[in-house]
């Protein structure tokens, strides 16, 4: 069984015991996060939500909070020395599916 779920302003197909990394999330290391945003639960029959299914949800554990590598952006102007150089890492949160309530 599967489900296709928004958060973050993206969507992620999760299935149980899987550990996804979605955007950073209020929430300690250990607390239970459910995610009412179900667009799709598949498996033997499959439930197409418009936009939403009713009564699914997805819970899971976080496990925890983190960052993600450093991308580093360079801009540069010929002939004006002109240059400049930036790095941004994006936070994260680590959750693991527990259960797809369909």
């Amino acid at each position: 069984m599967y489900a296709i779920i928004k958060t973050g302003g993206k969507q992620y197909k999760v299935e149980e015991n899987q550990p996804i990394y979605i955007e950073k999330l209020d929430a300690e290391a250990g607390e239970k996060v459910t995610f009412d945003e179900v667009v799709l639960v598949g498996g033997d029959t499959t439930k197409v939500g418009s936009p939403l299914v009713e009564g699914a949800s997805v819970e899971g554990t976080v496990d925890k909070h983190g960052k993600q590598k450093k991308v580093v952006t360079y801009k540069y102007k010929p002939k004006k020395s002109s240059h400049r150089k930036q790095g941004h890492r994006q936070p994260y949160t680590k959750v693991t599916i527990n259960v797809i309530n369909a």
